[in-house]
């Protein structure tokens, strides 16, 4: 499938005359073969692309001729390490796991074994679902490949679906880390009364693509609600990890992680601190230490890193949180009620 993939994708370009893609899908053809041993067959096509000539868009067509697929995901350059992650230790197993398997993909495959390529992340936002799509992605030399729903969800009838196409037709032409984001957006349960038949038919073509996925490309789905999810979308992952809320030991090491990049380290227990920040996420943690310095870089030497922290830890105590606005809206709607 991979390699029926990449010749398709290989005529495809040719006809448009899209010599960027043309590029891209013999690259990734090459990588295949040269992971295969056929180098010979490898160096014929290095030659054969080489040999394209480089004219000018002018003399061949009036109008560039653009990949659709590309306006639907945002390419980054990874740049977080698997080693700066607090993961779990399943998580950072399978990591390991995968990373392996696809720097040594050609000995799996001289024994007729695919890496795997599909991954779930599921678990509450701010705990590194995200980070470590783009660690996977660096672990592996790789472009990160954001999926964009803003420009992929239409409002017409088929629209989404062809969209969807053009997504998975340009990733399918170079080896990179396909994340989608908020996967639930396009993967609800299909069972849904409240759904459209539209969304269900967004699914269904949803599940084929990634089932027809070269292993060259990792695809990443990351959800908050894991629940909210189809059921065949579960099985179309061979990796489904859980991305918990951290508790107060995990929040006191990353915590201390950070702190000691810091040129002046509070006196203040670490405890203590973790204990006034209550339950949050990394992402959290990491905002209120950035708070942290911040302050006392602006008070430009004024101001130490223990009435900084003393200062952030009050403000933070006050701060507004999803419980607390709806505590409040209740004892407003008991207070209306009361009049």
């Amino acid at each position: 499938m991979a390699r029926s993939d990449l010749i398709v994708s290989l005529v495809r370009a040719g006809a448009s005359g899209d010599q960027e893609t043309l590029k891209s899908a013999a690259a990734a053809l090459v990588a295949d073969e040269r992971a295969k041993n056929h180098h010979i067959v490898a160096d014929r096509i290095e030659r054969a692309i080489a040999a394209v000539p480089v004219t000018s868009p002018a003399l061949t067509s009036a109008t560039k001729v653009a990949s659709p697929g590309k306006d639907f995901i945002l390419e980054m350059s990874p740049r977080v390490q698997l080693d700066e992650l607090m993961l779990s230790l399943p998580v950072k197993t399978n990591a390991s796991q995968l990373v392996e398997e696809h720097v040594r993909a050609d000995i799996l495959r001289a024994h007729g074994y695919e890496p795997r390529h599909r991954i779930l992340l599921s678990g509450p936002p701010g705990n590194g679902k995200t980070s470590f799509a783009e660690a996977i992605a660096e672990a592996l030399g790789l472009p990160l490949f954001v999926v964009r729903y803003d420009a992929l969800i239409g409002s017409f009838l088929g629209e989404t679906n062809t969209r969807l196409r053009g997504l998975f037709d340009y990733v399918r032409t170079r080896p990179s880390v396909l994340f989608f984001d908020e996967f639930d957006a396009i993967g609800k349960e299909r069972g849904d009364t409240h759904e459209t038949g539209e969304i269900k038919r967004v699914v269904s073509f949803l599940l084929m693509q990634l089932d027809q996925l070269p292993s060259y490309v990792i695809a990443i789905a990351a959800t908050n609600h894991g629940e909210l999810l189809d059921r065949a979308v579960w099985r179309r992952f061979q990796l489904r990890l859980d991305f918990p809320a951290p508790g107060s030991k995990e929040i006191a090491a990353f915590l201390q992680r950070v702190i000691n990049g810091w040129p002046e380290a509070p006196t203040s227990s670490m405890s203590t601190v973790v204990k006034k920040l209550g339950k949050i996420s990394y992402a959290e943690v990491l905002d209120f230490c950035h708070s942290v310095r911040r302050r006392q870089i602006l008070s430009l030497g004024e101001m130490s890193v223990d009435n900084a922290l003393k200062s952030e830890l009050e403000l933070w105590t006050s701060r507004i949180r999803p419980g607390t606005l709806n505590g409040k809206r209740s004892e407003q709607t008991s207070d209306s009620s009361d009049t």
